[in-house]
């Protein structure tokens, strides 16, 4: 995400006024805010939270990106995925610690909201610097890419939801799923970046991973 900020595919320096896209995206959502109550508020919140901490992961990761002299590649699979996945959960730990949620369910519902927000933002700045002639491309490169940051999300809620219930737990249990989530995220920029059809198969894992999901919890609720 951040690389793209500073270099393309032939490796020439460009400008993405990602700032602008942001704006026009979190405008509307402001308004939202202000004007609903209750759970849609909150939902429109951690959405732009989630926006907000991929605007702010872009300049991180470009940051660390320029003083490591990494390459576009070594920046998208080495750091990019760790400051990705622990932006997105500073805004929950904040909302966890201070409100305290009784609902545990609410937890992970935040956790997704959060991971929508990003994967949209995401998504439109992959749009405006590489054009919308491939529609079949931006069609499951689009799935692929909200479904893994909704399962990255999903690994990191599934700790706050169990693993905070013990003290000694909640600090070695957060460390080990946030490496978890940005080892998942590192091995998807690794093979989305490659050609096709590695590339298909990429986008195809998270798809697939979330299915797993579903499925696993639907049969969990049965139960």
């Amino acid at each position: 995400m951040a690389v793209k900020q500073v270099l393309n595919d032939e490796g020439q320096k460009y400008m993405n006024y990602i700032e602008n896209i942001y704006i026009c995206i979190a405008a509307p959502l402001i308004m939202a805010i202000i004007a609903l109550r209750g759970r849609r508020r909150r939902a429109l919140i951690f959405m732009l939270a989630g926006m907000t901490t991929c605007l702010l992961s872009s300049y991180i990761s470009t940051f660390f990106a320029i003083v490591t002299e990494a390459d576009r590649n070594q920046a998208t699979w080495e750091i990019t995925p760790m400051i990705e996945e622990v932006m997105k959960f500073l805004p929950i730990l904040f909302y966890t610690l201070i409100f305290e949620p009784s609902r545990k369910e609410e937890i992970a519902e935040n956790v997704i909201l959060v991971a929508i927000g990003f994967a949209t933002l995401e998504n439109i700045c992959y749009l405006t610097a590489n054009g919308a002639s491939e529609i079949l491309l931006l069609i499951i490169r689009g799935f692929g890419t909200g479904a893994m940051h909704v399962v990255c999300g999903i690994l990191v809620s599934a700790g706050m939801v169990y693993l905070w219930e013990e003290f000694w737990l909640k600090f070695a249990g957060t460390v080990g799923l946030i490496s978890l989530a940005s080892t998942y995220h590192a091995i998807y920029n690794l093979l989305a970046s490659q050609d096709r059809p590695i590339a298909w198969i990429g986008y195809a894992i998270p798809l697939l991973t979330a299915l797993l999901v579903m499925t696993l919890r639907g049969r969990w609720k049965r139960v």
